[in-house]
């Protein structure tokens, strides 16, 4: 029975062709990695409306020192948050009616460039136009649905829905961090086979003069004594 139960309301939702799957309440999240040369700043623009929240995260995958500068302003040009020479951070804002400006600054650098990677997570981001979530309750007739109730089939489905974009957003991360220690080690890597065979160089050096000195010493000997 309740398989029949979920499979009526799923073509409930079929036969409406509601838009967003059946009232999914909307949450975007996009990421992007850019390469942000030496010197230079790169910004990046979101337009959000009133009540909605932004929440950005952002990582310094490569380059020396893992660090940059990251602002953020609202639509009327007030800075919002600002950091110095971090190698990653995360912020939330309340968002209004406007276009966004998020920064990174990597002018203080002039001769490393840095790979970054950055996530932008949206909630509350109605849609202007399209049907009215709530419009799939005129095509149910009768106080029970075998038993069940739509309402708590909805808030399962949008519930599952939360959590499997959380496990995406936390895949991202993880994805990025990977990335970055992986960049990090082989960087390492390829410093200490630079000084190993700096070393080694140095080693062959010293040898060779050491045998040169013990030889001219002796020779010096077998002179004197002719």
């Amino acid at each position: 029975m309740d398989v029949l139960a979920v499979l009526a309301v799923l073509s409930l939702c079929v036969s409406m062709r509601v838009q967003f799957a059946c009232a999914f309440s909307q949450s975007l999240d996009s990421d992007f990695t850019f390469t942000l040369p030496a010197g230079r700043k790169e910004c990046f623009y979101q337009t959000m409306k009133k009540d909605a929240s932004l929440e950005i995260e952002y990582q310094v995958l490569d380059g020396a020192g893992l660090d940059v500068d990251f602002y953020l302003s609202s639509p009327a040009g007030n800075v919002l948050v600002r950091d110095h020479r971090k190698s990653d951070g995360v912020h939330t804002v309340e968002a209004e009616d406007g276009d966004y400006m998020f920064c990174f600054d990597n002018t203080f650098s002039s001769v490393s460039e840095k790979i970054v990677f950055f996530e932008l997570i949206l909630d509350n981001m109605e849609a202007e136009e399209g049907p009215d979530p709530e419009d799939w309750k005129e095509y149910v007739h009768g106080t029970d649905l075998l038993d069940m109730k739509l309402e708590d089939i909805m808030e399962t489905i949008n519930s599952v829905k939360a959590r499997l974009g959380k496990s995406v957003q936390i895949q991202t991360l993880l994805r990025a961090f990977e990335a970055r220690d992986r960049n990090l080690q082989e960087s390492n890597y390829e410093r200490v086979n630079l000084w190993s065979c700096t070393n080694l160089l140095v080693m062959v050096l010293v040898s060779g003069v050491q045998v040169y000195l013990l030889r001219s010493l002796f020779d010096d000997k077998r002179r004197s004594r002719t």
